[in-house]
């Protein structure tokens, strides 16, 4: 793998003998404005995908959620979102360094953290008054989501919410993602220096997670007092997401393509398959040839890990993949994926309404056609709506 250097270095450059008289002084010329980098429409299709996914997996007994990617190997869409969160954050502020220099783009990325953080603050402040509605009109309580947070009272709960000590079932991913954006130029530098000796320390650290438990950051709202998506152990996702930028960049928006190394992928997601398959809920014999539990999800297990590295080399490996993501039928699975961090806060008030509709009535079929086609409408129609204003002209 290319370095960091190699890939930004200008294709041309000094050198050369000297004219035998000077020349005369060139004409200054105005220096372009730096370009935003070029969006991979992979990368948004696939979050695109992976925010409707989310939504359908956050409700529980949801018959939809079934069929979605977890059902069918060990990795879900959780995997997906944190990959590519790192893939895109080598896209949008990797070359910005160089550009914008440091300092400008320590600001990017300082305002982008505090933006997610905001909106984590609203989705919470948004569930606690939600649901604590739905208590006083019903008599019913939450069983987990903000349960733990109510138990502590009101407004004690939204404020270690806010403190992030106490993160709640649903609402425990963008607090990941603010934590890995901000960490996030210490892996860029790193990168400059060696790839291979980032990947190696941030491996290191997920495999200290997978052997010791106890490495993690407090939860108030947990039950063994972590973080849900340990980040000592998820790091390694986003790190490994940074470094397949740079790859697919240096492969010309490919990742080189083996047949052995396809043969090995898809064998290990039939394993998967079969392992991993909801093969019980689906009214079938089981077909796991092994007795073993599910992989953890909350330290990435390595079953899980090496689930979503074989899917990740599939899909950046074949060109096909590559042309199909700028089908026109995509195109708002496009858009959701554009504008992330909207259509996940959609997408999470959306489950919240749908948990508390299954736990309030019947979960019957008029009921989840309703939710859930209500919910991806909704999402949909936000992207469209975002992607309309931002092309429209300004006044």
């Amino acid at each position: 793998m290319k370095s960091l250097d190699d890939l930004e270095r200008a294709p041309f450059g000094g050198g050369g003998a000297p004219a035998p008289r000077p020349a005369p002084a060139p004409v200054p010329t105005p220096v372009p404005a730096p370009k935003k980098p070029i969006r991979d429409a992979r990368v948004d299709v696939l979050r695109g995908l992976a925010l409707l996914t989310i939504f359908i997996d956050h409700i529980p007994r949801n018959a939809p959620a079934l069929f979605t990617l977890h059902n069918f190997g060990f990795s879900d869409a959780a995997e997906i979102f944190v990959l590519l969160a790192g893939y895109s954050s080598m896209v949008a502020y990797g070359g910005l360094f160089g550009r914008a220099g440091v300092r400008a783009t320590l600001m990017r990325i300082a305002r982008r953290c505090l933006r997610i953080y905001l909106f984590q603050a609203g989705l919470l402040l948004a569930t606690l008054v939600i649901v604590r509605i739905w208590m006083d009109l019903t008599g019913l309580t939450p069983r987990f989501g903000v349960a733990p947070l109510i138990q502590m009272g009101l407004l004690p709960g939204l404020l270690r919410g806010l403190a992030l000590n106490a993160l709640p079932n649903y609402l425990d991913i963008l607090p990941l993602y603010i934590l890995l954006l901000a960490l996030f130029p210490a892996v860029y530098f790193g990168m400059r220096r060696g790839v291979w000796g980032v990947l190696a320390l941030s491996g290191t650290l997920w495999l200290a997670a997978n052997v010791d438990a106890t490495l993690n950051l407090p939860n108030a709202a947990a039950v063994d007092d972590g973080w849900y998506f340990n980040p000592f152990a998820w790091q390694f996702l986003f790190v490994i997401g940074a470094a397949l930028a740079m790859a697919v960049r240096a492969g010309d928006g490919l990742l080189p393509w083996r047949s052995w190394a396809a043969a090995l992928a898809w064998a290990y997601l039939a394993f998967g398959l079969l392992q991993g398959g909801s093969w019980t809920a689906w009214g079938l014999p089981d077909l796991r040839p092994l007795a073993m539990g599910a992989p953890d999800k909350s330290h990435v297990a390595p079953l899980r890990l090496l689930h979503i590295l074989a899917l990740t080399y599939l899909i950046f490996s074949a060109p096909a993949v590559r042309r199909l993501s700028g089908w026109r039928g995509l195109r708002l699975i496009d858009a959701c994926g554009r504008h992330s961090l909207e259509i996940f806060a959609a997408g999470c008030l959306a489950a919240l309404i749908g948990r508390i509709l299954y736990r309030t009535f019947d979960t019957g079929w008029p009921l989840q056609i309703a939710v859930n086609l209500t919910g991806l409408a909704l999402m949909l129609g936000l992207a469209k709506l975002l992607d309309a204003r931002a092309v429209a002209p300004s006044r």
